[in-house]
């Protein structure tokens, strides 16, 4: 099992990401439909840890294992999890967005709620 560090991110770096228009980037948001129903950041795919069963076996045709790959969730452990999984899988270029969703709000757009 690799177990190197996983790379993280600050919100203020994600920020930069989102409004780079870099098409390469893939952003994924590990939390759960009710937490996306409150709060959600444009653009990022949701695939929710509890239905892992659901999406687990899609994730080598949906997405591009060396592209850069961004994940949240509401304060990166959930996400930190998933970076793991997906290093794991192969993916040789993936970051934890440090904070997730709630550092998000507070520092770059406080007009997501928290919850």
């Amino acid at each position: 099992m690799n177990t190197q560090p996983i790379t993280q991110i600050s919100v203020d770096e994600l920020a930069e990401r989102l409004t780079s228009g870099d098409r390469d980037i893939q952003f994924v948001d590990v939390r759960e439909p009710e937490e996306l129903a409150i709060a959600s950041i444009e653009g990022f795919v949701n695939l929710p840890l509890s239905q892992f069963g659901e999406w687990g076996n899609q994730i080598p045709t949906r997405f591009d294992p060396h592209a850069e790959t961004l994940v949240l969730c509401h304060h990166g452990i959930r996400s930190a999890q998933m970076c793991q999984w997906l290093a794991d899988q192969g993916f040789t270029n993936v970051k934890n967005i440090a904070g997730g969703i709630d550092a998000y709000s507070t520092l770059v757009n406080p007009s997501i709620p928290h919850y």
